[in-house]
């Protein structure tokens, strides 16, 4: 299982700010509601520090004046600045609602479109539960981040200050005891922010691992029960739930000692203010009113400095997601680079590779390629049967024609054109593919096998792919070719899967087929037909298909012997049984593994 990735951008070196900024982009559609939200949640703030105001008119007023009528007036602006305040904080909410859930769509969306761009090697070094998790715990948290704790550090920031500048004031005395926590809970602040963020970033790659145990373990879910390993992969997710959880802790005590500190300084300095004023009051050196309003707007900001601590949080735990979203966003997709073609001649048609070297991209560079100096030419219409032990690179080579890997050196041309200076659209149009492992989707059998052609296909295309590949079953199933064929295709047989696999590659009647072993899965019978009706097939196209079976073999005009990364005989079946020990080795074991 893929372990948590490491990442160049690590929680203890990147700014909070710098990359919470790299969302700006996505949030400028949103600008002028975002903006009008947050103001309204300042004037809605700012009207709850007008009521202590007022409750120092009362208390020296209408109250000292034994004033019935001014009491209730005075009560009825208090009631009427309580209703204003809970309609803003209500419309604030509906502000930002809808506009941010689309930031969240889009943001997703984009996401996924850069997936399906990056290249294969980025795929094969990532896990796909880290991948989920970014695309959907992280963009909710980003959200989360945009709708509460962006707008309220401002808010209570502009509360904050407005509030300190009201009671400096009323007293300039009471609002420096007020003041005397400050430091020591900036100074806890900074700390704070440190730690939590190293802490919320494992917490998060700990849930992409948990997601890709989940993942792996449904669909294993045959492997798991046929080799009875339930309870192992039940101890495995225990072991790294209990490390998420440890990791939840460790946030959760963090952000108690930042309460802790943030919450009881306060307290203290307001319980300091409200005896020294009391003291004040008692001497006639200050009115009543004037107390009752610079305590009122002390625990009127108690809300905006308690709530210090888990916007912090939340924020760290934004930039970590925003990071980690842009971890994937910034990889390279598929390489446009545009090499320089020259004129095709026709010894240039079809399908050559030239002195084609490949190194996986992660390899060292130090290490042996995993092919060297490949140099083929298969004709216009004619099929090559690549044959090699296991390890020696026949997989890799035929991942190279549609780029699914770029190549370390060397080129690879169609019809004289270089794969490299092709666009992937015109590219993938021209070559068809069919893995030894055949992948299906949650969908019908018809748009699985229509995948592998143009959108304006249809039932007749279906019908002759499918009679191809001698895949008739489709027709018996629950809802003919619309029978839903379940995740991974699981419910099928793998002879079933692969069978459609093929369909797949041939529906589109492609100029050049690359088959990575396509028949493995059948038995004797079957395959024989599918040889049958494939010969039709490779009659029309340019064919690369790896072989292990003599039977397979014998569908290609020509063979190449792959050994250890590189081509050692090229002949006919009979030149090669005849001439090449290797070869003949090889296709020996192949007869004696089919008996």
């Amino acid at each position: 299982m893929a372990t948590t990735q490491e990442t160049p951008g690590s929680s203890s070196e990147r700014s909070a700010v710098r990359t919470l900024l790299r969302l700006w982009p996505y949030v400028r559609p949103v600008r002028a509601r975002w903006f009008t939200a947050a103001a309204v949640a300042v004037v809605a703030s700012c009207l709850a520090l007008v009521i202590p105001l007022v409750l120092k008119w009362m208390v020296d007023g209408p109250i000292t004046d034994r004033d019935p009528a001014g009491v209730w007036l005075g009560a009825l602006f208090l009631l009427l600045l309580g209703i204003g305040e809970a309609l803003l904080f209500g419309l604030r909410r509906w502000l930002v609602a809808r506009p941010l859930a689309g930031v969240e769509a889009s943001m997703r969306a984009e996401l996924y479109r850069h997936l399906q761009r990056l290249p294969v090697a980025f795929h094969d070094r990532w896990a796909s539960g880290q991948l989920l998790s970014r695309g959907t715990t992280d963009l909710m948290l980003v959200r989360m981040f945009l709708a509460f704790p962006l707008t309220f550090l401002l808010v209570n920031s502009v509360t904050i200050l407005a509030g300190v500048v009201i009671m400096l004031v009323q007293d300039v005395t009471l609002g420096l005891v007020i003041l005397v926590p400050a430091v020591p809970v900036m100074v806890m602040c900074v700390v704070f922010e440190k730690r939590y963020a190293l802490v919320a970033r494992r917490a998060q790659d700990q849930v992409g691992d948990l997601t890709t145990l989940v993942e792996e373990s449904v669909l294993g879910i045959r492997i798991i029960k046929g080799f009875g390993r339930h309870r192992s992969q039940a101890r495995a997710f225990r072991e790294m739930a209990r490390t998420l959880r440890g990791t939840e802790l460790h946030k959760a005590r963090l952000l108690a000692t930042i309460w802790a500190v943030i919450i009881t300084l306060p307290e203290l300095a307001i319980g300091a203010a409200l005896v020294l004023g009391t003291v004040r009051v008692a001497d006639g050196e200050l009115s009543a009113g004037t107390l009752v309003a610079f305590l009122s707007t002390a625990l009127a900001l108690r809300w905006p400095v308690d709530s210090i601590g888990f916007l912090l949080a939340m924020s760290q735990e934004a930039a970590t997601a925003t990071e980690r979203y842009f971890e994937v966003m910034d990889e390279a997709p598929e390489s446009r680079a545009v090499v320089a073609e020259t004129g095709a001649d026709r010894a240039d048609r079809g399908l050559r590779f030239e002195g084609v070297r490949f190194r996986y991209p992660d390899a060292p560079e130090d290490s042996p390629p995993v092919l060297d100096r490949i140099d083929l030419h298969i004709r216009p219409g004619e099929s090559l049967a690549l044959v090699g032990a296991t390890g020696s690179g026949k997989t890799t080579l035929t991942a190279l024609v549609p780029r699914l890997y770029e190549l370390t050196a060397g080129r690879i041309t169609l019809d004289g054109k270089d794969v490299a200076a092709m666009p992937r659209e015109e590219l993938r149009a021209l070559v068809a593919v069919a893995f030894e492992e055949p992948t299906l989707f949650s969908a019908s059998v018809a748009d699985n096998v229509l995948m592998g052609t143009a959108a304006d296909a249809g039932e007749p295309e279906l019908e002759r792919a499918l009679a191809v590949a001698q895949a008739g079953f489709a027709h018996d199933l629950p809802h003919g070719t619309a029978t839903q064929v379940g995740e991974q295709g699981l419910s099928l047989s793998g002879g079933q899967r692969q069978r459609l696999a093929l369909a797949r590659a041939v529906v589109g009647r492609p100029r050049f087929l690359v088959l990575d072993d396509p028949l493995s899965a059948l038995d004797v019978h079957t395959e024989s037909l599918v040889e049958a009706a494939l010969r039709d097939v490779l009659a029309d196209t340019t064919a690369l298909i790896v072989a292990h079976r003599p039977s397979t073999v014998l569908l290609a005009d020509r063979v190449a012997l792959l050994s250890e990364g590189r081509i050692a005989a090229v002949g006919t079946h009979h030149e090669l049984l005849r001439d090449n020990a290797e070869y003949a080795y090889l296709m020996a074991g192949a007869e004696e593994a089919a008996r």
